[in-house]
């Protein structure tokens, strides 16, 4: 075997024992904020959840992410997924490792950034943050409302799910 070209995947998205939950830790740097995305498609597609919902959770956990990278200093954050018939929810928590006192930001950053929990709020039917329960850190939640095949329910042919 030629040892450049093999390929051991580091995380299977459909292994894990509890198929209504997932999650997922990653460092907080803005380069990993596409591994984020990659590993909820990935676990979305288990699931059986497409269309709107699909695209909506793709934007929700980049903006989310993203907003635990540039706004917290920490040094990883964690995401979780939980799917129940009516809602998917979102969650990313940070450590709340960030520098007391103001950020400052010049007037292009400011107009470039701040969007992303604002666009969380337009497309989530609800979402909320909180401090951890335990040690420092602050979660950033969504939930986006969904119609999926209610479990044991076999997908009907031709959308099943590959995993």
């Amino acid at each position: 075997m030629n040892h450049d070209t093999r390929h051991v995947p580091l995380l299977d998205p459909c292994s894990e024992a509890d198929h209504h939950r997932y999650g997922f830790e990653l460092p907080a740097r803005v380069e990993y904020v596409s591994r984020a995305r990659r590993l909820t498609r990935d676990r979305l597609r288990c699931w059986g959840i497409g269309g709107d919902t699909h695209d909506t959770a793709m934007l929700v956990i980049s903006e989310l992410v993203t907003n635990a990278v540039v706004h917290s200093g920490s040094h990883l954050v964690s995401c979780e997924l939980l799917n129940d018939i009516e809602h998917l929810r979102i969650s990313v928590r940070d450590q709340g490792c960030a520098p007391s006192g103001p950020h400052v930001c010049h007037a292009r950053d400011a107009e470039e950034r701040g969007r992303g929990l604002l666009l969380v709020e337009a497309v989530s039917s609800a979402w909320g943050a909180h401090s951890a329960l335990y040690g420092s850190g602050r979660t950033v939640w969504a939930e986006l409302a969904h119609s999926s095949i209610p479990y044991g329910v076999p997908f009907p042919r031709g959308t099943e799910a590959q995993c």
